[in-house]
């Protein structure tokens, strides 16, 4: 390929992948927006009882979880027989139906009905990665997850400090402004969002043994690599669980900290995690490799979380949150990699299979790092450690790590800086930018 056509070809890519980063940016926008609310809505709805409140937020996270490990497989088989386009429009859709939902809802059991939506709808993240394998270069795969990586970071940055500007006001109008940045997002996606995967690289039907999540699962033991990497993966999102569950208790508990230093040491995670994913990943990725890249990050989620977990002051804690940022450095690497492994129309399974793990992990992550944190405050517990749940976290990761040492310890970035990348892209990620009108002639000086 000879320069110019190899600069308008980054340049397509760099233009598609901006599309997709705005629309996941408008999603975790939403999705910020209502963090600092919801448990307030419930607990209104509830009858005012804290304790209530509680067990019902117990309750909806749950469901929101097996809702969505029921649903990624579906909408992962669905786009890759009928693109991913269609699927990010409908989830949008439903999204902002969802948002409708929580904002009217005059009842608990409306208010459940609205998270199974949001569970289904959710789903959508999976589609955004197999968008991500469709327009990429394996060799650059990493930088650009990482990149996808930091809108979500972005939308946990800014959503909670907008949700509770905006819930000061109403309690309900942060579900509002959220039902139209869905809104909106759909309407982006219905003019400016191009579809990634052409007709000729999608699936032949829809396999319905493929489209739940133990069929979709299947898919990853086809795949020893894969596989390994999955159980991997499904370590790194349970471990993340411990952050999601107890932090505020525990920081209440430990340090003292009320919601005033909480929601900025929320925010504060949220801008490292977001630098990180931004500016390191794709620095470091063609720098250390793949395999290193993973691994340094999951020494350094280690790290974080034995830092918290032992921190005996509110300060020493804050410095774990680096190193957790740190962490997510072994995220991009371990995706980009799972990828390298399976053919074009089945990246839509395999991100369902991926988000599939996330939400299993999320039916049992909060249930154990709730029984682990009461317990270790107990008064009848042996060991009196509040950080028990960090700590576990921590030997979580470590058996990552040791997992991750042995199913890669042979095998190597399948993607090189000299590979040879496929040039070509669907039409409609083509009219991104002018394609030449005709074929380039290359030097042997020029040829990959």
């Amino acid at each position: 390929m000879d320069q110019p056509a190899a600069t308008e070809l980054h340049s397509r890519r760099h233009a598609a992948l901006a599309l997709i980063y705005v629309t996941v940016v408008l999603d975790m926008l939403a999705f910020g927006i209502i963090i600092p609310v919801l448990p307030h809505l419930v607990q209104q709805l509830a009858g005012g009882g804290t304790s209530n409140a509680a067990w019902w937020v117990g309750v909806f996270g749950t469901v929101f979880a097996a809702v969505q490990f029921a649903f990624s497989p579906v909408q992962g088989a669905l786009s890759d027989r009928f693109g991913r386009r269609p699927v990010i429009l409908i989830s949008n859709a439903g999204l902002a139906l969802n948002f409708v939902l929580l904002a009217l809802a005059p009842t608990l059991w409306l208010l459940f009905a609205a998270r199974v939506l949001l569970g289904m709808t959710a789903a959508s993240f999976s589609t955004a990665n197999a968008y991500i394998a469709d327009i990429t270069p394996k060799e650059k795969r990493a930088a650009a997850y990482g990149i996808l990586g930091s809108a979500f970071g972005l939308g946990f940055i800014i959503g909670p400090g907008v949700g509770s500007f905006l819930g000061s006001m109403h309690l309900r109008l942060p579900f509002w402004v959220a039902a139209a940045l869905a809104a909106c997002n759909f309407l982006y996606g219905l003019f400016v969002l191009p579809e990634s995967l052409p007709k000729e690289r999608r699936t032949p039907r829809f396999e319905l043994h493929s489209a739940h999540p133990l069929g979709s699962l299947a898919l990853l033991r086809r795949y020893p690599l894969v596989l390994g990497l999955a159980l991997v993966m499904f370590l790194v999102y349970l471990a993340h669980y411990v952050l999601q569950t107890t932090f505020v208790l525990y920081a209440d508990y430990r340090y003292h900290w009320g919601i005033a230093i909480v929601g900025p040491v929320l925010m504060l995670v949220g801008a490292c995690d977001g630098l990180v994913q931004a500016v390191l990943t794709r620095r470091l990725a063609p720098r250390l490799g793949e395999r290193r890249l993973m691994l340094v990050g999951m020494v350094c989620g280690i790290a974080a979380f034995l830092v918290m977990g032992l921190a005996d002051q509110g300060a020493v804690f804050l410095l774990g949150i680096p190193l957790m940022a740190l962490w997510g450095l072994s995220g991009p690497p371990i995706q980009s990699l799972m990828t390298h492994q399976v053919d074009p129309g089945e990246q839509g399974r395999l991100q369902g299979a991926i988000t599939s793990l996330s939400s299993f992990a999320g039916i049992f992550g909060p249930f154990l790092f709730a029984q682990v944190f009461s317990l270790s405050i107990s008064p009848a517990s042996p060991i009196h450690l509040p950080g028990l749940a960090f700590v576990l976290s921590a030997v979580l990761l470590a058996a990552g790590t040791v997992i991750a040492l042995r199913v890669t310890r042979h095998a190597h970035d399948l993607a090189r800086p000299d590979e040879p990348v496929d040039a070509t892209l669907p039409a409609e990620l083509s009219s991104i930018v002018p394609i030449p009108t005709t074929p380039p002639t290359e030097s042997p000086e020029q040829s990959p």
